[in-house]
C-alpha cells in the first residue's frame, strides 16, 4: 500500500527515486559499482588476523563477487532507490583521533545510565580514549572483536552466520571484517546496567564507508539490556550537521545475537546519523527456547536509511517485541524490512512500527511475519502506523503474515492518518498556539516508542532530535 499527501505530491515523489534515474546508469553499472567498491574493501584488509576472521572474509568476498548493487527493480528494494549513492566513490577510512571530537561530543558521549559501561568506535576504528569498561558488572564480558578468543565455541558458533547470499551490504561487510563489539553474557548471569555501543562518525573531506561489526551471545539462563546507538561526531550530533565542507559517508553495519535458552536480551538500536549521510544496517537474532528478545528501533538520520531485521524463533515458548519508531524529513528516505520466522509452537511475537513523514519524506515498511506448520498455538500480532504530516510526503507500507499452522491467534495491519484538525483545535481551545498543540500530539505519537528506550538520558537526546527534525 503506497500513500501520498495527494495526487499532486504522489506525482512529485513518484518522478524521483524511480527507474527513471535508474535506466541511464545502466544494468552493468551497479555489478561494476559493487565490484569497485568491494575492491577498495579488499585492499584495506589486514593482512594478519584470526583464521576464522579470514575465513569468513575470503566466503564473504566469494559471494559479493556475484552479486550487484541493488535497484528499484529488485523486489526487496523496489521502495529504496540507492542510484544516488553511486555518485561517491567510498573508501574505508584511517583511524580518527578523539581530540578531533568537539568538546560537546565528549560530553555527550556518556550516558548517565551507564558511564562506564560502553564501547566506543570511530568511523569504524576501536577509540580506546572515549570507551570505558570499568563498571562493567560481573557476568559480561564487553571486548573487541580484533582481541577477543574466538575459538571459544561461544564466538566461532556464531559469528559470520548471518545470510550473505542475497544481501551484497552483509557480504560486503563481512569481507572487511577485522574489528568491532563482542558481548558475552554467561551462563545464568542477570545483568542491571546497559551495554552501550557507541558508534560514532566523522565525516571528511573525501567519501568513507564505515563497516562496524557487532556480536552478541546470551548463554543459558541470563539476562543483559543493549544499547546499540549510531550518530554523527558533530554539532552536539545534530543530524542536520551536514555541511558543505564533508563528503557523504556510508555506514554498512551487521549485528549479529544468538539468545540461547531461557535467555534474554532487551536490545535499544538507535540511528542518528549526518543529513547528508547513507546508512544500511543488518541485525540478524537467533532465539533459543524460552528465550526473549526486546527491541525498541529509533531512526532520525540519513539522507537515506535502511534496516534489514531478521530474527528467528528456534525453539518453543519463545518470545518477540518488536517496537519501532521512523521519522523522514526533507527528502529522506527511511526503509525498514523485517522477517520474523516462527517455525516453533507456543510462539509470542508482537511488533508495532510508528512512521512519520513530513516534507517531501518517505518512510518505507515491508514486514513479514512467517507462522511455519509447526508453530501451533502461535500468538502473532503485527501493526504499522503511518503519520503523514504534508501533501508531499509518501508512505509505502506492506505487512505480511503468511500462516500455514490451523491452530494459531495472528493479526496484522498497517493505519495512514494526518494530524486531525478536531484536535488541534480541541488543544487550542484550551489556551495553546497551533505549534504547541501539533508538537502535543507528535509527542504522543512518537512518545509511546521512546518511553521504551532503557535510558532516560537517550531518550531526551532523542526527543530534541525529533523536535529539531519535524521543526516544531
Amino acid at each position: 500500500m503506497t500513500i501520498a499527501g495527494d495526487g499532486q505530491g504522489a506525482a512529485a515523489i513518484a518522478l524521483r527515486g524511480t527507474d527513471v534515474e535508474e535506466v541511464a546508469l545502466g544494468a552493468d553499472r551497479y555489478t561494476v559499482y559493487l565490484r569497485e567498491l568491494l575492491e577498495r574493501t579488499i585492499a584495506a584488509n589486514r593482512a594478519a588476523d584470526s583464521s576464522l576472521l579470514v575465513q569468513l572474509r575470503t566466503a564473504a568476498i566469494a559471494i559479493a563477487q556475484e552479486l550487484a548493487w541493488p535497484s528499484t527493480r529488485d523486489e526487496a528494494w523496489r521502495f529504496t532507490n540507492l542510484a544516488s549513492m553511486m555518485a561517491f566513490e567510498f573508501g574505508p577510512t584511517g583511524a580518527i583521533a578523539a581530540d578531533l571530537l568537539s568538546s560537546a561530543d565528549r560530553d555527550a558521549i556518556a550516558l548517565a545510565e551507564c558511564p562506564a559501561a560502553r564501547l566506543v568506535f570511530v568511523n569504524g576504528n576501536f577509540c580506546e580514549i572515549l570507551s570505558d569498561l570499568s563498571a562493567v558488572p560481573v557476568g559480561v564480558t564487553v571486548e573487541r572483536l580484533a582481541t577477543a578468543d574466538l575459538s571459544e565455541a561461544a564466538f566461532g558458533a556464531h559469528l559470520g552466520k548471518v545470510q550473505n547470499g542475497s544481501e551484497p551490504f552483509a557480504a560486503l561487510n563481512t569481507a572487511a571484517i577485522a574489528d568491532g563489539a563482542v558481548v558475552r553474557v554467561a551462563r545464568g548471569a542477570i545483568i542491571e546496567t546497559p551495554i552501550h555501543l557507541l558508534f560514532l562518525a566523522v565525516p571528511g573531506p573525501t567519501p568513507v564507508l564505515i563497516q562496524p561489526r557487532v556480536l552478541v551471545v546470551a548463554e543459558e539462563g541470563s539476562a543483559c539490556t543493549l544499547i546499540e546507538d549510531y550518530a554523527v561526531a558533530q554539532n552536539s550530533w545534530c543530524q542536520g550537521s551536514g555541511s558543505a565542507a564533508t563528503e557523504p559517508y556510508f555506514t554498512n553495519g551487521v549485528t549479529e545475537i544468538a539468545i540461547a535458552d531461557n535467555a534474554r536480551i532487551s536490545h535499544s538500536r538507535t540511528q542518528r546519523e549526518a543529513a547528508n549521510a547513507f546508512h544500511i544496517g543488518k541485525t540478524a537474532v537467533f532465539q533459543g527456547r524460552d528465550s526473549y528478545y526486546g527491541l525498541t528501533t529509533i531512526s532520525t538520520g540519513a539522507a537515506i536509511a535502511r534496516h534489514n531485521l531478521d530474527i528467528t524463533q528456534g525453539g518453543p515458548g519463545t518470545e518477540t517485541r518488536l517496537q519501532g519508531l521512523t521519522v523522514a524529513a526533507g527528502t529522506q528516505v527511511a526503509d525498514l524490512h523485517s522477517d520474523l520466522n516462527l517455525q516453533h509452537p507456543h510462539g509470542v511475537a508482537d511488533q508495532l512500527h510508528k512512521c512519520i513523514a513530513a516534507g517531501r519524506g518517505r518512510t518505507v515498511f515491508n514486514g513479514r511475519v512467517l507462522v511455519g506448520q509447526q508453530a501451533q498455538h502461535t500468538d502473532a500480532a503485527q501493526l504499522n502506523r503511518n503519520l503523514l504530516l504534508s501533501s508531499q510526503a509518501r508512505v509505502d507500507t506492506k505487512p505480511q503474515l503468511e500462516i500455514i499452522a490451523d491452530d494459531v491467534k495472528c493479526t496484522h495491519g498497517a493505519t495512514v492518518s494526518q494530524l486531525e484538525d478536531d484536535e488541534i483545535f480541541y488543544l487550542r481551545s484550551r489556551g495553546l498556539d497551533s505549534t504547541s498543540a501539533r508538537r502535543l500530539l507528535l509527542d504522543g505519537f512518537g512518545g509511546e516508542i521512546l518511553a521504551q528506550l532503557p535510558a532516560a538520558s537517550l531518550r531526551h537526546q532523542l526527543a530534541r532530535c525529533l523536535a529539531c527534525e519535524l521543526e516544531f
